[in-house]
């Protein structure tokens, strides 16, 4: 009788004399037969290609339960469509999507060329799906399975195999292709002769070559190294090899740990791709994606993933992605190029992608990747998911046309799972040094600003996509609310705002060529101050701002507080001979826009166009949204206007319709050629108007310690809060600071007090910085400050804080 040999026996046997079956060490004469072996190993992969089947599929839905039912059918009507209009000619599978390049070389052209073989091989997958689900009307077709097997062997004979050369963008030949011919060898394998793998298995080989993952580096790199692991473990499961699959699962490790430069992930949260951008919302939406698939397949098998920093990939749920997720969308301001990316001109079905539609295919990434975490940790994030599909009114994602199967099916299982008790969204703020970039959370609201530096472009360009998003870096300030204004950047947002005048941003009105400084994030600011001091619940965040092919500078700052944030601007100065303005607030109001809108307790028009310039004004309000107080009084200018716009204006691949949407703007207008510009406001999201009012009316509540061109910092008495930015040494108030830096203190009531304090240059050899108040005892400290001496003032001194990465040293102290 013969015996079968279970993947543990063998793994035993192997164990038993030192040797390594996955690495294909000859075994000792008393090991497990080569053919056992064999046989396992053909049972291994059985098993790897069914898991893949599932995680492609998903499983756990009912096909005549909504709303399944209704997307299987629409599966089976677009593969229907599909499958009439394919069309095998040379030079393309359908008629529309034309592979053969001419000209094959690197160009915008070549790259529509390739990207159309891309594509033509997502069809086959779409084919493919529509055969293998349930209720699509053409589970099991044969008329259909002749039709994916003729497009294989097809787009194999034509273009993709191992003789050609590849043209156009790598992308298409190294991850889109190979992904989605993969995805459909693993769901049409019954139906594929041997001699059709070892064919497909081949052209992968050729493209993807072991040599892709050889080094750390180039395109290789965090996301789309994530995703060439994904092709070469697929091609192994296919091909049957070990030792492919064996190397994607080794490929993995060098995503896991921290860096401190370029592509990945940071210890502050950050996530960083193509070197220089903020990449959270999108490819490292495609890297949690991926992880979460690679875990979740090689679980259990010879191949699990063991290297122990995977465990980073967890602790990132929270401290890297939870930050940007706000009632189920993902913010713009880690999303780079994407956000350009809302209705495609190929799109018949006129699917608008937004912030809402980027951040459910996260969430439903969370879920996934918890299968592969602690109880604990899946137990949480399960909670913290139930929530964010609760909260999501604006978007629900149960409801959302651009989900695939999978994902609406495990966020199901959480929706439906009652043991889950939805999580509240997380408050506090988060500085993310590594790249520019801050969230502050507040109960009732979130928002986040977008900054640049040295390591962080100004704003992503490339493949013809977001060609205005010149000015996003420029301190763009964002903000949602808890039950209103979730649409703000959603609703054809990008194409239709004023790209000089974004909020929260200072900008020249130079006019800006499309794509100007250069594609893939290449032109960055030559400015080392960004960054700043927070304790957690409280920052003060500093910008030293150069414009983006101008002459502009300026100092700006937020000092994010309980139920605000203070806006600071000065030093504004430029020569560029055109009008520079620093924009309070864009808010887009819809297709109607009839919000209403009072400055000093008059009520204005909700007419369109209107304009006025308010002088002295104290406080400002926006019906529905919140209000702005100016300490002080200050002039600026407010306008209502009715915007059209296009995708395809900022992006050449977007849609042509033209859309309209209404605005109200309030900006600082500094002139032509200021050169000692400044502002001051305080942003107050979900206020009501009468609340706005009365923070103008206690004149008390803040102080403006410093708005100038060295310092900029304010006090707010009632909450024990001082912030201050040090652009260069100085005296604000109690604090001395013998070098730049940036600094925060929170009094609490229990007699202690919280000072934190960072280096954004990350230039600092030495500081020292002094606190004019009685201190009595330092209750803590970190070991960088080499000297801490009390009485009636407190005075520190940091050793050299230029490898700390800009991260703020936090200081307990007992007042005197």
């Amino acid at each position: 009788m013969t015996t079968r040999w279970s993947r543990r026996g063998l793994l035993a046997a192997a164990a038993s004399t030192g040797t390594a079956v996955a690495l294909g060490v000859p075994a000792q004469s008393h090991a497990a037969p080569q053919s056992a072996v064999r046989a396992a190993e053909a049972d291994e992969f059985t098993t790897l290609r069914a898991k893949w089947r599932t995680l492609i599929l998903g499983e756990g839905f009912s096909p005549t339960a909504e709303p399944f039912k209704s997307r299987l059918a629409e599966l089976g009507t677009t593969a229907t469509q599909l499958g009439s209009a394919m069309a095998p000619a040379s030079g393309s599978l359908w008629p529309d999507l034309v592979y053969a390049d001419p000209e094959p070389d690197t160009d915008q052209e070549s790259y529509g060329y390739s990207g159309n073989l891309n594509t033509s091989y997502n069809r086959l997958n779409t084919l493919a799906q529509a055969y293998c689900q349930q209720g699509t009307g053409l589970t099991g077709d044969a008329t259909l399975e002749a039709a994916i097997l003729t497009g294989l062997d097809h787009l194999h004979d034509e273009v993709y195999n191992a003789g050609q050369t590849r043209y156009g963008n790598w992308y298409s030949w190294q991850i889109g292709a190979p992904q989605a011919l993969l995805d459909v060898c693993v769901l049409m394998y019954d139906s594929l002769s041997a001699t059709q793998i070892a064919n497909y298995v081949a052209a992968v080989d050729h493209f993807v070559p072991d040599s892709a993952v050889a080094s750390y580096s180039g395109t290789s790199t965090g996301a789309n190294r994530v995703d060439l692991c994904r092709v070469l473990a697929l091609r192994g499961i296919v091909g049957a090899s070990s030792a492919k699959v064996a190397l994607a699962r080794d490929a993995l490790s060098p995503v896991f740990p921290y860096v401190t430069s370029g592509d990945g992930l940071y210890k502050d949260g950050s996530f960083v791709q193509h070197t220089t951008v903020p990449y959270t919302g999108s490819y490292g939406s495609v890297m949690l994606g991926g992880l979460g698939m690679l875990f979740a397949l090689l679980t259990g098998s010879t191949w699990q993933v063991t290297d122990a920093n995977r465990q980073i990939v967890f602790d990132a749920v929270e401290n890297a992605w939870a930050p940007f997720l706000y009632n189920g969308l993902v913010m713009d301001g880690v999303s780079g190029r994407a956000i350009s990316r809302g209705v495609s001109a190929t799109d018949a079905k006129q699917i608008q992608q937004n912030d809402h539609l980027r951040g459910h295919p996260i969430l439903a990434s969370i879920v996934l990747l918890g299968q592969s975490a602690s109880a604990t940790e899946n137990a949480r994030w399960r909670g913290l998911v139930k929530g964010w599909i609760q909260r999501d009114y604006y978007s629900p994602p149960m409801s959302d046309p651009s989900l695939g199967l999978t994902g609406l099916a495990r966020l199901k299982g959480v929706v439906d799972d009652t043991t889950v008790t939805a999580i509240a969204e997380p408050t506090g703020h988060r500085l993310f040094t590594g790249m520019a970039r801050a969230t502050h959370r507040r109960p009732g609201w979130a928002a986040s600003i977008s900054m640049a530096d040295r390591r962080i472009t100004y704003y992503e360009t490339g493949n013809g996509e977001n060609l205005r998003g010149w000015h996003t870096g420029s301190g763009m300030l964002y903000w949602w609310g808890d039950t209103y204004a979730n649409g703000q950047y959603s609703d054809a947002f990008w194409p239709t705002v004023d790209p000089y005048r974004l909020p929260g941003t200072t900008a020249s009105r130079t006019a800006l060529a499309d794509a100007a400084g250069g594609d893939w994030g290449a032109s960055l600011p030559d400015v080392n101050w960004v960054g700043g001091a927070t304790d957690g619940q409280r920052a003060a965040i500093g910008q030293y701002l150069k414009g983006l092919q101008s002459t502009l500078m300026a100092k700006k700052s937020w000092f994010c507080v309980d139920d605000s944030i203070v806006c600071l601007g000065a030093g504004i100065k430029c020569t560029d001979g055109t009008t520079v303005e620093s924009t309070i607030e864009n808010r887009n109001l819809g297709p109607t826009g009839g919000h209403s809108f009072t400055v000093d307790g008059t009520a204005y028009p909700a007419t369109y166009p209107w304009s006025q310039t308010f002088t002295g004004a104290g406080w400002a309000h926006i019906g529905g949204m919140g209000g702005y107080v100016f300490p002080g009084g200050a002039t600026f200018d407010a306008l209502r206007d009715t915007r059209d716009g296009k995708w395809s204006d900022i992006n050449k691949g977007g849609s042509t319709t033209v859309l309209n949407r209404k605005y109200l703007t309030l900006c600082v207008d500094h002139g032509t050629n200021p050169t000692n510009g400044g502002y001051a406001y305080l942003l107050m999201p979900g206020a009501t108007a009468a609340q706005t009012q009365a923070r103008a009316a206690a004149t008390d509540w803040l102080t403006i310690l410093a708005n100038t061109d060295d310092q900029q910092g304010v006090a707010v008495p009632s909450s024990g809060f001082t912030g201050v930015n040090f652009w260069f040494g100085g005296t604000v108030g109690d604090l001395v600071a013998s070098d730049p830096c940036s600094v925060t203190i929170s009094e609490k009531s229990d007699g202690t007090a919280v000072i934190c304090v960072s280096d954004p240059m990350r230039m600092r050899t030495s500081l020292t910085l002094t606190w004019n108040r009685a201190v009595s005892a330092v209750l803590s400290k970190p070991a960088g400050v080499t000297s801490a001496t009390t009485g009636s003032a407190l005075r520190l001194t940091f050793e050299d804080m230029t490898g700390l990465a800009g991260v703020s040293q936090k200081i307990t102290v007992t007042l005197g």
